[in-house]
């Protein structure tokens, strides 16, 4: 019985090391990852620019569901392999070149936008993802910081979108 009771303190204790490092840490985040891609600027817009097709092609969605605008912009939700979803709103486009979305959820315990910029480079398209984050809950502030890390999801798009383009 002992043991049991040392196992639990020891659980709580590590529990409250990690929300206290976590509130410690800043709650906004700015991450940034780049790929290059062979194939016309056009073509790779079209791809990035197509939220309600990305269930094609990347594998770690299941669906995507149109809603309704919001002030006349476009929003989805997106349902991935494990069921989770989140929804997201276009604040930005600018064919072909610059796309910000908006995690669009305030009850989710992070946030913020995901800005899309492509350069054509000539005998490449160069796609760079910059995410202006927000991380609400300290226990996931220390995950995120420590364990995922905050270009994770970023380098997973970028990854699956080479492979849909044949790179």
């Amino acid at each position: 019985m002992k043991w049991v009771a040392l196992a639990a303190g020891l659980v709580v204790l590590a529990v409250a090391v990690v929300a206290l490092v976590g509130s410690l840490l800043p709650r906004h985040h700015v991450a940034s990852r780049s790929a290059r891609f062979h194939g016309p600027l056009q073509a790779v817009w079209d791809v990035v620019a197509d939220p309600l097709g990305a269930a094609r092609w990347r594998g770690d969605l299941r669906s995507v569901e149109r809603l309704p605008d919001r002030e006349g912009r476009l929003v989805w939700k997106e349902i991935g392999r494990n069921g989770d979803a989140l929804t997201l709103e276009l604040v930005a486009d600018e064919p072909p070149r610059r796309r910000v979305v908006r995690i669009a959820d305030p009850s989710l315990p992070f946030g913020g936008t995901w800005t899309y910029e492509l350069a054509d480079e000539g005998d490449a398209v160069r796609v760079t993802i910059t995410e202006h984050g927000e991380v609400r809950n300290p226990v996931f502030r220390f995950l995120a910081r420590f364990v995922f890390g905050h270009g994770g999801t970023m380098e997973s798009f970028l990854k699956l979108l080479g492979v849909h383009l044949g790179e």
